[in-house]
């Protein structure tokens, strides 16, 4: 027998839990596993986290970028972890993908030091995955991080001249079908393109919507304070907040007078109101009005003229919404959950009519990054019957005179011009026609709109999401 005593093992040490990456981590496997949107469940989760005492501003901030940076960059991520592993990106566990995606983020991402962005994810998988994967993910992101991101992009993208949409795609953590969707509607070259898909990847202003004759961007600015609060580039109402603003700190959101907005969809509701009109100017609809905002806003508006508007929604759970945004507005109002394809109202029953239909949401990702990987190109062709339908029932449901407004939160062709062009080419039916109105005009003040008649807005030149707007006056 030996005289060599054998050495010591290491006590065992129970893993650190970081209530910042756990509460990052939980959020990317909410929408990873229930096709949540981070927009809607990480301001709930980061509001328990601070009434709890775990987390303070700083905490809630870093987490934030965490998610959100995660998300936008996932196709990148998964194309740099895929050199790093030993099989198929498919034949790796979801939870364990995210705790790498998390981890390649605040390794090549954030300004967090190598080896506190490596540690802090191995800790994070232990807790969340068990000490056995926990090796793995530490393997994986060792690799990871003999590179920085710029090293990493030479390495996994094609060059420009070979694959310019996949080139793009990944250094700019798009889809390749969107980097080309894109390019097309916008149209130009490369350097226009790469603006507008590095501005999808910045994180969005909070801006607010001082609904009229309820509140003021002078009462918004002063309530936020000079330093914090700038007013709107384009829309009359909006005020834009410094980062962290906390909108619902302010009363006048509390109460319902304000509302958060971008500045895009305040536009459109703007022009349609004042799209010039002959005859009465008593009957409005909304008619895709959830979850209620550009309801608000017309639903005020319509009241400073003695107009009654119409908001309805298909979805009950969102007319509720839509309820809610416009409780205490000043002028006749009514809610109801109602198909637009199939409406209950008489044919010809409003002066006014506003429908911003479902679609691929390709307009707003900056809001929601993750979207860009959820939608398909086939999606298209599953909204595309209900858009032109919903048009085609707002346009036989305004008066011979009235004014419809297209709109839509995405840039996309098949989502935008071509579903107006078709409608109109087939008249809309039988029984109703229509002309273009120039919406350029009733948007003073902002550049670049285009040759017209319709308007696409651009994150890059506008700073709103990508909303699109037609308007249409029905004429027999």
């Amino acid at each position: 027998m030996s005289g060599q005593s054998r050495r010591p093992s290491k006590p065992y040490r129970r893993p650190r839990k970081d209530p910042v990456r756990i509460l990052a981590f939980e959020a990317l496997r909410a929408v990873d596993e229930r096709d949540a949107y981070a927009n809607l469940v990480l301001p709930p989760m980061l509001r328990k986290a601070r009434e709890s005492g775990d987390f303070d501003g700083r905490d809630a901030a870093l987490a934030t970028e965490l998610v959100y940076g995660t998300l936008r960059w996932q196709g990148t991520y998964d194309a740099i972890i895929a050199r790093c592993v030993d099989r198929p990106l498919r034949e790796v566990d979801p939870p364990v993908l995210d705790v790498l995606s998390l981890g390649a983020h605040q390794l090549l991402g954030t300004r967090i030091p190598t080896h506190a962005a490596v540690s802090a994810s191995v800790e994070l998988a232990r807790v969340v995955l068990g000490d056995g994967r926990a090796k793995f993910v530490n393997a994986v992101l060792r690799k990871i991080a003999a590179d920085d991101l710029n090293g990493w992009l030479e390495r996994v993208a094609p060059e420009y001249d070979d694959d310019p949409e996949e080139h793009l795609g990944i250094v700019h953590a798009h889809p390749r079908w969107v980097v080309s969707a894109l390019w097309d509607s916008l149209g130009g070259g490369r350097a226009g393109l790469e603006d507008l898909l590095a501005a999808d990847n910045e994180r969005p202003e909070v801006t607010l919507v001082a609904r009229p004759g309820r509140s003021t961007p002078e009462e918004l600015i002063e309530a936020v304070g000079e330093e914090s609060a700038l007013p709107g580039r384009w829309s009359p109402y909006a005020v834009r907040l410094a980062e962290g603003g906390e909108p619902g700190a302010l009363d006048a959101v509390r109460e319902g007078r304000a509302g958060v907005q971008d500045e895009g969809s305040q536009l459109v509701a703007v022009a349609l109101a004042n799209a010039p009109l002959e005859g009465a100017d008593r009957t409005w609809l909304d008619g895709c009005a959830g979850p209620g905002g550009k309801a608000a806003l017309l639903g005020a508006l319509a009241a400073q003229r003695g107009a009654r508007l119409l908001a309805s929604e298909k979805q009950p759970h969102r007319a509720r919404l839509v309820a809610r945004s416009l409780a205490g507005n000043p002028g006749p109002y009514e809610v109801i959950a109602a198909d637009g394809t199939r409406p209950p109202w008489r044919p010809g029953s409003f002066d006014r009519v506003l429908v911003d239909v479902p679609c691929t949401g390709l307009g707003a990702l900056r809001r929601r990054p993750e979207a860009r990987w959820r939608r398909r190109p086939e999606d298209l062709e599953g909204f595309a019957p209900l858009q032109r339908e919903l048009l085609r029932q707002a346009l036989l449901s305004v008066r011979v005179g009235g004014v419809v407004g297209y709109a839509t939160c995405s840039p996309h062709l098949a989502e935008t011009r071509a579903v107006v062009e078709d409608v109109l080419k087939a008249r809309g039916g039988a029984d109703v026609t229509a002309e273009w109105i120039d919406a350029r005009p009733l948007l003073p003040g902002v550049p670049a709109l285009g040759d017209g008649p319709d308007v696409q807005l651009w994150p890059h030149l506008h700073g709103t999401d990508a909303m699109y707007l037609a308007l249409l006056r029905r004429t027999a």
